[in-house]
């Protein structure tokens, strides 16, 4: 008696075959894996614990009334948080601030009418904190010069700045999470755009049509082993960033495993990219153009190598639309901070609301022969 045709194993022996195809293309090779870990090893190298930024705070009950405060927030160089309370303190901790800034004044018969004190955490930046030092330095001996000649000096820094527990963050904590969203992207949309025009242009798929398996399982068996492929790709640039060089994971396997469901999240709508990139080119040559106007954007505005708060005013809601700013910001707070994939609730819905557009574009244009 013959046995049954199955879809799913026909499907399985699709995907097989296509994983390793994947495996033998010098090209997927390095784009997927050579590149980000290019990126990973030079930042791990040159990166022991830079931050992207330099923020700070001013402490409940800090003078504001006197010239130092109002320098201070007219500097470009600096921003400065709003927050107050549990949320300040654990910006401190998790080295988001470089210091939070105490400016008391000093009884009447003092020397000196401010005095300031900073208290940061072993999270931050040392070199920020002394670039913060310089430019309290410099601030208090512009007001000297220009409002106070006749003053020693308008306030005095205490030089013990206090410290209070963190995590260290690292600049591979930022930029890890950005190439891995990078190479997620750039697979899904290149790898999946240039599969299926060339199943498409080589009549592969028509000749599917000879077989018992349905379209269905021909599209689902190609599209998995490329999901397998960049899943084993995450892993290793994960491995290689938390093993060599530090990369935070703040509850191990747990952290990993969240990770992990995030990619895969990312990855299924990156693929749907390469879906309509596929059906929309006209000729192989095509493909790198359109490929780029999807990927180029999110790669210098998704907050890849620098934080979109750095970006201009203008420039940041543009920034905050992109599906990669919100797996970058998703996957940095489940790694550095202990977020679970509960917490990211926001971010998780952006991806899922450009999974659905994506894909409903998708089934339109996608073409079979």
């Amino acid at each position: 008696m013959n046995k049954a045709y199955s879809q799913f194993e026909a499907m399985m022996a699709i995907t097989k075959a296509s994983l390793r195809s994947i495996f033998r293309s010098p090209s997927a090779v390095i784009f997927s894996i050579a590149f980000p870990m290019i990126f990973i090893l030079v930042f791990g190298f040159i990166g022991s614990g830079g931050r992207v930024s330099v923020n700070i705070a001013f402490a409940n009950g800090s003078d504001t009334l006197n010239p130092i405060y109002q320098s201070l927030k007219n500097i470009p160089g600096i921003k400065v948080s709003d927050k107050k309370g549990d949320r300040l303190k654990e910006d401190l901790e998790k080295g988001r601030i470089t210091a939070i800034i105490q400016i008391a004044k000093q009884p009447v018969n003092s020397v000196t009418p401010y005095s300031i004190q900073l208290t940061s955490s072993e999270a931050a930046n040392p070199q920020n904190i002394q670039v913060l030092q310089s430019i309290l330095n410099a601030v208090i001996s512009g007001i000297n010069q220009q409002q106070f000649p006749s003053t020693p000096t308008i306030a005095t820094i205490n030089k013990e700045v206090k410290k209070v527990p963190g995590r260290v963050y690292r600049t591979i904590d930022f930029i890890l999470p950005g190439q891995l969203g990078f190479s997620l992207l750039s697979a899904g949309v290149f790898g999946v755009a240039f599969l299926f025009f060339n199943l498409r242009q080589q009549l592969v798929l028509k000749r599917f049509y000879a077989t018992p398996i349905k379209r269905s399982y021909i599209v689902l068996g190609e599209a998995l082993s490329r999901v397998i492929f960049q899943m084993i790709t995450a892993v290793i640039i994960i491995l290689v960033g938390h093993y060599a060089f530090h990369f935070t994971l703040v509850n191990g396997l747990v952290t990993f495993a969240e990770i992990m469901v995030l990619s895969f999240v990312a990855l299924i709508l990156f693929m749907g990219f390469g879906f309509i990139v596929s059906s929309v080119a006209k000729s192989e040559s095509t493909i790198p153009p359109f490929a780029n106007l999807i990927t180029l954007p999110q790669f210098l505005l998704a907050g890849t190598f620098f934080s979109i708060d750095n970006f201009p005013t203008w420039l940041q809601p543009i920034s905050r639309i992109l599906p990669l700013t919100h797996f970058n910001n998703a996957m940095r707070n489940i790694a550095f901070e202990g977020a679970g994939l509960q917490d990211c609730a926001l971010e998780l819905g952006v991806l899922g609301i450009w999974i659905v557009v994506v894909y409903i574009v998708a089934f339109k244009t996608f073409k079979w022969e």
